[in-house]
This record gives structure tokens, C-alpha cells and sequence, in this order.
């Protein structure tokens, strides 16, 4: 394993906690639609034994799409005490902060709210991440920050991977720096960005025997030969698991345009191995198992604030949440209200500094 230039963050202890059900959950995922659909609990069910629903101004009839009025803000607000943003196409677009974000964040800590990002994008480990808050002016702390890179390395932890196995890596440097973290060994990654098959007379490619898993994460150097490496880990060593930090099908690396996101390698992978993968990021309930456990919130409690219907939005409502959508990221309002669309958030809005309007 080599050195990161970035500090891996301390694991929380509440890395201890009885992550079984959070790893349950995510096998239980993975045999849903492909990563997505059946075994969802119903919201009642979900919220029983919990105090008072909230009023009909705040909860949205299923199948509804409701745009977020000022009458409707302060009640959203007032019946929570933790949002979770997504990042990209949330509080930034590529490396520019979205109007409004500082002041929705000083506005929202004044309120007493407790703040969460969670990104699916895993080419930074959490302290990349806070160090990107920082760089860009955002008072965040360390603790308030989970990305897929993180969340990957937390459940192999969690599952007690094996210490004499290894983990093939098609990422970047935040899967890296957080298996760094846990203790884990890890090839490929960044060292394999430069390699190439040349497929000349009877040529054999040789891999690792102790290869225990394969994490794919988005990755700017996807090629060829990690393809073809993660596919015979999978398919030729015992038991190796097949982990996706996400399925994203674009992803927000500039302002200027959408780029493929990791959806494009994990289907590279699916396609050679016949797998479905064990997603750990949105919207997949690990991580949202392991913040309510290490915060100890209720998840009745939480809002959901995302850009992605079938990532940020599908997380919460499968979560038990609130949910608020914004247009500053992937989704339109033509594909939100369109009739292919089936994930309804119970509130829309253009960003998130919409909610500075609070009315008494």
C-alpha cells in the first residue's frame, strides 16, 4: 500500500457498531431490480412508533409533484433536524459553488440543523472531500462528510474482510486513501492507468489469486486491462465480491456539461462477469444506515436533498426521509413531471438557496 498525500480521516467508532443489519441491507439491495426496486418498506411501517406525523403541508400524496412554496419552507424545516445534501449538481457543479450555497448552510446551522453531505462520487476519499469544502470557502467538519469511496471501505470492514486478502481496485485515489484507512491491501487503481493488452500470438494475462473483492469506482483511466482484470478476480477466485461504489449513469466533473459517470464501468463489469454488483452508495441504505447509527437520528427525522431522481431521491423515499429535489443538478422539471417518471420527491425546487426565504 503507498502513502497518501491527503490524512485518511479516523475511522468513527461507531465503525463498531452492529453493522450487520447495514450489511444485510445492502445484500438485499443487490437483489432488487438489478440494484433498485422490491423490498421497499412502506412509509407507514417505516414510521412506526415514531411521534406525530407531519402535517399535510409537509407531506406529499404519493405520486405527486409539488413545487416548494414559501408557505411550505418553513414547515419543511421546522420538521426536521438533519439534512443530508447530495454534492455535485447540489452545492457545487465541477469545482463552482452553486448561488446561495453559503448562506443556505449559515441560514440552516443558525436554525440548530445538523448537516450531512453524501456524495456518490468516489474519486476522493472523505478527506479530499472536506479539503474541496474548504478550498472552496464552506465551513464543514470532518464528521460531516461521507462519500462512496468511504462507504465502500466501511463494508468490507464491516463484513470483517479477510486480512490475507486483497482488493482489486478500478478507481481513483479516494478508494485508495480509504482503504488505507481500514487496513485493507489493494492493487490496481492508479497504477494501472497506463497499461495496455496488446492481445499478441497466445497471450495470458495472470492475476492475483488473493484478489477478495473488486471495487469499481468512476475512473478517468478506465481501460482495457483493468476490465479484463476485474473480470477473471471475479469469475476465477472463490467467493470474490463484486462491489460497485455506484451506478450513476452521468455525473457533474465540469460545469459545462454532464460526463459518463461510473454506471458506464460497473456495466463494463457486469457485461464480462454476469454479476450484479453489491452497491454501498446512493441509493443503496448502507450509508444512510451507518449516519443514523453513528448520529443516533431518527430517520423520520432527515431530509433528503438531492439533484438525482433515481439516486438522491429514491434514497430517501426507500429511507423513510423527506425529500427535496432541486434543478441545479442533473434533473429537469420536463423529466420530473414527465409520465415515464415513477420517483416523486415530495417537494421540488431550482436550489437549494431557495429555502433563504423562510417565512415566519
Amino acid at each position: 500500500r503507498n502513502p497518501r498525500a491527503l490524512p485518511v480521516l479516523s475511522r468513527p467508532s461507531a465503525m463498531s457498531f452492529a453493522l450487520a443489519a447495514a450489511s444485510s441491507s445492502v445484500a438485499t439491495f443487490t437483489a432488487r431490480r438489478g440494484v433498485q426496486a422490491a423490498h421497499r418498506t412502506t412509509p407507514a411501517a417505516r414510521r412506526a412508533g415514531s411521534v406525530t406525523a407531519m402535517s399535510s403541508s409537509v407531506a406529499a400524496p404519493a405520486g405527486s409533484v409539488n413545487l416548494l412554496t414559501d408557505g411550505d419552507k418553513k414547515p419543511l424545516v421546522d420538521s426536521v433536524e438533519t439534512f443530508i445534501f447530495d454534492c455535485d449538481g447540489v452545492i457545487w457543479k465541477g469545482d463552482s459553488l452553486i448561488e446561495g450555497v453559503p448562506e443556505t448552510i449559515a441560514m440552516l446551522r443558525g436554525l440548530g440543523k445538523r448537516l450531512i453531505f453524501v456524495t456518490n462520487n468516489s474519486t476522493k476519499s472523505r478527506a479530499g472531500y472536506l479539503k474541496k469544502f474548504l478550498d472552496l470557502g464552506l465551513e464543514i467538519t470532518a464528521d460531516e462528510v461521507f462519500s462512496s469511496s468511504f462507504a465502500a471501505a466501511a463494508y468490507l470492514d464491516s463484513i470483517n474482510f479477510p486480512k490475507d486478502k486483497k482488493v482489486y481496485v478500478v478507481g481513483e485515489t479516494g478508494i485508495l486513501e480509504e482503504l488505507d484507512g481500514v487496513g485493507i491491501s489493494y492493487l490496481g487503481g492508479e497504477a494501472d492507468a497506463d497499461k495496455k493488452v496488446t492481445l499478441s500470438g497466445s497471450e495470458l494475462m495472470h492475476h492475483d489469486p488473493n484478489v477478495g473483492a473488486v471495487i469499481v469506482g468512476f475512473d478517468r483511466n478506465f481501460n482495457y486491462y483493468k476490465t479484463q482484470y476485474a473480470t477473471l478476480c471475479i469469475r476465477e477466485n472463490p467467493g470474490c465480491l463484486f462491489i460497485a461504489t455506484n451506478t450513476d449513469a452521468v455525473t457533474h466533473l465540469t460545469a459545462a456539461q454532464e460526463w459518463a459517470g461510473n454506471g458506464a464501468m460497473v456495466g463494463a463489469i457486469k457485461g464480462s462477469t454476469k454479476q450484479e454488483p453489491i452497491v454501498v452508495g446512493k441509493p443503496a441504505p448502507f450509508m444512510l444506515d451507518y449516519i443514523a447509527s453513528k448520529f443516533d437520528i431518527r430517520k423520520d427525522q432527515i431530509c433528503m436533498v438531492g439533484d438525482r431522481l433515481d439516486t438522491d431521491i429514491l434514497f430517501g423515499k426507500d429511507g423513510g426521509l423527506r425529500t427535496l429535489l432541486v434543478l441545479s443538478g442533473v434533473t429537469d422539471e420536463a423529466t420530473l413531471r414527465s409520465p415515464d417518471n415513477t420517483i416523486h420527491p415530495d417537494f421540488y425546487t431550482s436550489k437549494i438557496a431557495d429555502l433563504l426565504s423562510i417565512t415566519a
